[in-house]
């Protein structure tokens, strides 16, 4: 997709509205790139925290870990 117009040109042209129409269009703009936003739905890829942890919990019985954790937490 070719631009027909440069950011500087787009710019420039913008300095000639009014301020509440600066205001509508970045108004209008965010709205579209929520909109945008919402619908590329990025997927979180789970396998980069394979072995994140490895070592962290090391010579540490898991049950004696969690009940540490809920007596600091009183």
């Amino acid at each position: 997709m070719k631009r027909k117009y440069s950011l500087e040109q787009i710019e420039k042209e913008t300095e000639m509205l009014t301020q509440q129409e600066q205001l509508k269009l970045v108004e209008s703009l965010i709205h579209r790139l929520r909109k945008k936003g919402m619908a590329e739905k990025k997927s979180f890829d789970w396998n980069q925290l394979y072995g994140l942890g490895k070592g962290l919990w090391e010579g540490e019985d898991a049950q004696e870990y969690i009940d540490r954790l809920r007596k600091e937490r009183l």
